[in-house]
This record gives structure tokens, C-alpha cells and sequence, in this order.
């Protein structure tokens, strides 16, 4: 399904160019009109910030229809993400060759936060066959209680083996540094919402990065970026 650029003072050119910008290089908003008004485009701040609002939730679920499979090795793990002046907790999974598999902010971090994430995951990709946390009791105790209810349903050959080695979490801890940056760029996230649309741009462009696009083919970044609005 096409995204709808309908009644929109400029060209969806112009807009996404804007917000692949936000999130594809360390520029806040002000530099990014300072930017488009080099190149005669005179729009405000704010209205970028409104696109990055609108957009950025509906071109991720056009990547997701369209994202490559990988691993059932997952590798697991969150971090800490400043909205509003407090820290809250960024769940990711990536598989065991670096390819993101999800994401979710929490303003907890406890069992159920861990386990609402593994069900966003799992209702998106399938079940995984094994994933690596770290010490963290919660994300165990998120895994027991999921394995429990795959035991009841009977799937007792797809019961997710938990693996606790700290090693082989380097790379989601890694691959958390896109979030961060952007994180202090933006000097912390303003609202709950400019985090959540935020933080899934910078997933998102990462993704493609990645090349977890199909049939991406000898398409560029940007090429690609602009596929997901047509």
C-alpha cells in the first residue's frame, strides 16, 4: 500500500529527503532547514518534526512486509534511552550475523516488559531457536514463561533454548550506537512520541544498511528508502 503524501504543502521528494536526513547523518532539525533553505526550500523546523511524526511508523511497516528473513539465533539485549529527562529501556534483537530482528521502548525493565517484547518479535518473525540474553533474570524469566506456554500448546520441539554467554552478546550490544548518537544529538528525546518515531527511523535506516530489504538488488540506500513510499 502506498503512503499518502496528499495535501502536503511540498513534494514527498522534499519530505523524504528530510527525514532520511534526521536519521541518516548526526543533523538536528534546525540544521536540516538550514539545509533545504540552501537549496531554496524554505520550511520550518517544527514541520519536520511533524513529518518525522507521520512518516517514519508508516515506512517501517512497509519495510516489515518486505524484510529479509535471517537467523533463528537471536542475541538479545536493551539499553538506555533519555526521554523527558528520564531513562528508559530500549529492548533489540539482532540475529547471530548482525541483522536487526526488533525493537521496543519500555519505561520498565522487568519480566513483563521483556516478554511483551518477545511477543512483538515472535508474532512478526516465528519462533526463534535459540536466544542469547545477558545475566538479566527478567529477559530469563520473560523465556521461561514463554516456553512454559509453548509446552501447553504442545510444540514441545519448538521450545526456545536460552542461552546466557555474555561474549556472544557484543554484537546487539554493538549495534546499539545508532540509537545512542542520535540519542545525544538530539540531547535527550523531547516527547514519547518523538522517541518512538525517532528511534524507528534510525532502526529503520539501519536496516537498510544492513541490506535486509529484499529485492533490493543494486538499488542505492536512498533508492531504496524511496521504494518503501511508492
Amino acid at each position: 500500500m502506498a503512503i499518502s503524501f496528499a495535501n502536503k504543502q511540498f513534494p514527498s521528494t522534499t519530505i523524504l529527503m528530510a527525514v532520511r536526513w534526521y536519521v541518516a547523518y548526526k543533523l538536528s532539525y534546525r540544521d536540516i532547514e538550514e539545509l533545504l533553505k540552501e537549496r531554496g526550500v524554505v520550511v520550518d523546523h517544527a514541520t519536520i518534526h511533524r513529518w518525522v511524526l507521520e512518516y517514519y511508523p508508516q515506512l517501517e511497516a512497509v519495510f516489515r512486509a518486505r524484510k529479509k528473513p535471517f537467523s533463528g539465533s537471536w542475541r538479545m539485549d536493551e539499553t538506555y534511552i533519555k526521554v523527558k529527562g528520564k531513562w528508559q529501556y530500549l529492548y533489540r534483537a539482532v540475529d547471530k550475523y548482525g541483522a536487526t530482528i526488533d525493537f521496543m521502548l519500555s519505561e520498565k525493565r522487568d519480566e513483563p516488559a521483556a516478554r511483551a517484547f518477545f511477543n512483538k518479535a515472535i508474532d512478526q518473525h516465528g519462533l526463534p531457536k535459540n536466544v542469547v540474553i545477558d545475566k538479566s533474570g527478567s529477559n530469563a524469566a520473560a523465556l521461561n514463561t514463554l516456553n512454559w506456554q509453548i509446552w501447553i500448546l504442545g510444540l514441545y520441539g519448538r521450545l526456545i533454548e536460552i542461552r546466557q554467554i555474555k561474549y556472544l552478546n557484543n554484537i546487539v550490544e554493538q549495534s546499539h550506537r545508532a540509537v545512542k548518537w542520535k540519542m545525544r544529538t538530539a540531547l535527550g528525546f523531547k516527547s514519547d512520541a518523538g522517541a518512538e518515531a525517532t528511534i524507528t527511523g534510525v532502526e529503520l535506516w539501519q536496516m537498510l544498511r544492513k541490506g535486509q530489504l529484499k529485492n533490493s538488488g543494486d538499488m542505492t540506500l536512498w533508492e531504496q528508502f524511496n521504494s518503501l513510499a511508492v
